[in-house]
């Protein structure tokens, strides 16, 4: 009995990897967002999540990483 119980046992493991991977991934989410649409002060946010363990401080983290990202107002040509 002991051997067809511990033989369903890979199902769980994958299924424990995968939750951790997709944890990290939820996690780092604010900091990725922020840097790929280049928010002014994208720092703050990374800050925020490295050292915001609570899940307000995540929120706090994916809310200022959806700032608005003020239109570039370069002159072509100068």
């Amino acid at each position: 009995m002991h051997v067809l119980a511990a033989a369903g046992g890979g199902s769980d493991t994958l299924l424990g990897v995968l939750g951790v991977i997709g944890i990290f991934i939820a996690y780092w989410a604010p900091t990725v967002i922020a840097v790929s649409r280049h928010v002014p002060g994208w720092g703050q946010v990374v800050v925020v999540n490295v050292f915001g363990f609570l899940v307000i401080t995540w929120v706090v983290a994916l809310v200022m990483a959806f700032r608005p990202v003020p239109a570039a107002t370069g002159s072509a040509g100068g």
